[in-house]
């Protein structure tokens, strides 16, 4: 058991892949996030420094989705959470998952994803 944040269904235009086209005309890319943290203070409290400002998380996953391009999106989840881990000293761990719906592939899919877990040293 645990406390969390959820942000879901951040979307963002990225220039990430492995394809010159995908790094050249980009796409939509979408982040869910649930974040581990103990909400216990805030909650009594009703004070936003003792939790984390989801606004201040989605500007800074905005920085790096909308940032330097990547080949793999795993690339892309793995900057998250080290950025976010190093950023808000609140966490404990963290889930990310980085999706792709318009990944190159030849057929009929919904969604290419890659989901992370990671926790402070």
């Amino acid at each position: 058991m645990g406390d969390y944040i959820e942000l879901t269904g951040m979307e963002f235009y990225g220039y990430h892949g492995c394809l010159e086209e995908e790094r050249e005309k980009g796409q939509s890319f979408f982040v869910d996030l649930v974040m581990r943290l103990d909400l216990s203070a805030a909650g009594r409290t009703d004070d936003l420094e003792k939790t984390v400002n989801y606004a201040s998380v989605f500007a800074c996953v905005r920085e790096i989705v909308e940032g330097e391009p990547k080949r793999l999106i795993e690339a892309v989840a793995e900057a998250v959470a080290e950025q976010l881990l190093r950023d808000f000293p609140l966490l404990s761990g963290l889930r990310v998952t980085v999706h792709k719906p318009s990944a190159p592939i030849t057929g009929k899919f919904r969604d290419v994803a890659v989901s992370i877990e990671r926790a402070r040293a």
